[in-house]
């Protein structure tokens, strides 16, 4: 039975990849709607000259301070574990 289980989910797996491997945008694809609208209204919008600049700080903020948020809790969490570990060792 755990055998059929595994081969059922290798195979819904492989399906899955080779569909995605089809509907990807060859390189170079034209730009869609949401690349236009943002090279057009990004220095009227957000007052940022890059629009790199703009989609990471001004559009997806938020998202930017949650992966901030993650980051400083993982090395918090390491140096944490560290100083412990060279408490112990005195």
């Amino acid at each position: 039975m755990r055998k059929i289980a595994i081969a059922v989910s290798l195979s819904i797996f492989i399906a899955f990849l080779i569909a995605t491997a089809f509907l990807i945008h060859p390189f170079g694809y034209p730009p869609s709607e949401m690349d236009d609208y943002i090279i057009e209204n990004t220095q009227s919008e957000t007052g940022a000259n890059n629009a790199v600049t703009a989609v990471v700080f001004d559009y997806r903020g938020f998202d930017t301070l949650g992966e901030a948020t993650i980051l400083f809790t993982a090395v918090t969490g390491v140096v944490m574990l560290f100083r412990a570990k060279k408490k112990r060792e005195k």
